[in-house]
């Protein structure tokens, strides 16, 4: 299934995708479809981040090629059995096609293209064998990060939750396996970050058990898995698009 969120009449709703057509819902798909009789073509819709979150739980140095580049920016000290977490906060969404704008303070922008998952039950103490229950399904995330600031700050909260600063969609799919997925982030055409989920240190089922231990994950809140190498800045004028197999691409526009 691929699921969708977009605006109609200026509200967010929720639908499904299916051979270029939205049936639209009277509620969020985490408890079963409610068809509200209406339909539109994808081409027509304005596309919102695919989520309901009240929290976005990222997880950092997740790709041992991205703790390596990060060495010259930031400690990049890691215990690879845990992993490094850290939130994002609802103000940071940002739907496909979005703009960018980075406060005038801000001195690099940088991209970090990753697979993010979304949440479809309440989630505690979730075993790794059954994390992939509590799953709606998968989608493109782009974790923009004003890495001046980060590093500036010496923690991760002001240089990762600015306004729009999370990107996220097109689409979110249970159609893919989250174990074997390429991922591709372009600049302006260019590519610039090429990996598989099957480089990840930590896989998706072992995040939300390890996630879940700790906090509680509610319906619609979103996990970034986290970041392989070749991050880099971004300028006004700028596109990024962040492609994932089976997924789609999420493309945002640094203004």
């Amino acid at each position: 299934m691929k699921y969708v969120k977009l605006l109609r009449n200026g509200q967010p709703v929720w639908g499904v995708l299916q051979d270029g057509m939205v049936r639209t819902l009277s509620k969020p798909p985490f408890e079963g479809l409610c068809y509200d009789g209406e339909s539109l073509p994808l081409k027509k819709c304005s596309l919102l981040a695919p989520c309901e979150a009240s929290k976005l739980v990222c997880v950092g140095k997740n790709y041992y090629d991205h703790i390596a580049e990060m060495r010259s920016m930031l400690d990049a000290s890691h215990n690879p059995d845990r992993p490094t977490l850290f939130l994002k906060a609802p103000n940071a969404l940002n739907g496909h096609e979005g703009n960018v704008h980075a406060p005038d303070f801000v001195g690099r922008l940088d991209y970090e293209g990753e697979l993010a998952v979304v949440m479809k039950r309440c989630a505690k103490d979730v075993s790794a064998g059954d994390a992939l229950d509590y799953v709606l399904g998968y989608t493109c995330l782009n974790d923009i990060t004003a890495r001046d600031i980060q590093k500036e700050d010496g923690q991760w909260a002001r240089g990762k939750n600015m306004d729009g600063f999370a990107p996220l969609g097109p689409l979110v799919t249970d159609e893919v396996d989250p174990d074997h997925l390429s991922i591709t982030t372009r600049l302006n055409g260019r590519v610039v970050q090429q990996s598989s989920t099957e480089l990840l240190i930590t896989n998706v089922r072992k995040i939300i058990a390890f996630i879940t231990a700790s906090m509680t994950l509610e319906p619609g809140d979103v996990i970034a898995t986290g970041t392989p190498a070749g991050v880099g800045a971004m300028l006004p004028g700028d596109t990024v698009e962040v492609e994932i197999s089976g997924i789609g691409v999420l493309r945002s526009h640094i203004v």
